[in-house]
């Protein structure tokens, strides 16, 4: 089992973690965020964490909360990310926006840095002229960024209409620009694109545990995403492709990942987490994504 962690996130810092919360650095700014995995205690005195943070998320519902601010901050700020080769050298930057959600989110999840790296230099390896990739249940945008910035052509899709509107604000904060967009639910569209006999040199899968699709279609990880990944392998161009799958769910191990995705002997599956400031390993959730060229 791998183990990927980003390196050299200059605009984000896990600072610490720990009763159930995470106090994070993105850019200038500090948040104290839920954090359901992280049941240990934290390094860091309560003291430290209110004095460091400038605005803590308090929860309403399991699925919504309000931001509480401790120190002034705006409500939208701007973070960046130098995408890496192999070798650690700059290959290119992307943008996003930050925003205060009262989902908890603030439109970044840094851990997936790791994967945007894999992407771009993916891309970088494949003899076509252009790689087509599909981003499924795409969020904010940042495989797609990396796939764009590499030169792709880029379908982005996700089923909430000011998700992808957020999106397309990264790509143009990122200076890319003829990335498609579609808001639509993701197993009813790649049914449709197996049956039209499309191919893409690339596939992003970021599925949640639940869901919904545009047209109430629901959506439930372990019940649904045998069938998915059956269906995106019939989209993969057969002489040369990669597939990234992430999932987040206390429920998932590697072991199923790495079921689900079996056959290419370049199969990488593991978990991605975050290191804090303090040296305390926060995981993420499992990936497995592989390559063939």
């Amino acid at each position: 089992m791998h183990l990927l962690s980003p390196d050299g996130f200059d605009d984000y810092e896990l600072i610490d973690c720990g009763n159930f919360l995470k106090l994070e650095r993105f850019g200038k700014y500090v948040t104290i965020r839920p954090e359901p995995q992280a049941v240990w205690d934290p390094v860091l005195s309560e003291k430290e964490w209110n004095k460091t943070a400038h605005v803590r998320f308090v929860p309403r519902s399991s699925s919504s909360g309000d931001w509480k601010k401790l120190r002034e901050m705006p409500d939208r700020w701007n973070v960046r990310y130098s995408l890496k080769n192999k070798n650690k050298t700059k290959a290119a930057d992307i943008s996003f926006r930050l925003a205060l959600t009262s989902f908890k989110h603030v439109g970044i999840f840094p851990e997936q840095a790791c994967n945007w790296d894999f992407i771009h230099e993916s891309i970088g390896k494949m003899k076509t002229k252009q790689a087509r990739v599909l981003n499924l249940f795409a969020y904010t945008g940042g495989a797609s960024l990396a796939a764009r910035s590499a030169g792709a052509d880029v379908v982005h899709l996700d089923s909430i209409k000011q998700v992808v509107s957020w999106a397309k604000d990264n790509m143009e904060l990122s200076g890319l620009s003829d990335i498609r967009w579609i808001v639509e639910d993701a197993l009813t569209f790649v049914k449709r694109e197996v049956k039209r006999g499309k191919k893409y040199h690339g596939i992003v899968l970021d599925p949640p545990a639940y869901g919904h699709g545009t047209g109430g279609q629901k959506w439930k990880l372990e019940d649904m995403i045998n069938e998915m990944i059956a269906l995106v392998k019939q989209l993969l161009e057969p002489e040369e492709h990669f597939l990234l799958l992430n999932t987040y769910s206390l429920g998932f191990s590697s072991l199923i990942v790495e079921n689900l995705l079996k056959g290419p002997a370049a199969l990488q599956c593991g978990e991605l987490f975050l290191n804090s400031s303090q040296d305390t390993k926060l995981p993420l959730g499992v990936f497995g994504r592989y390559l063939q060229t």
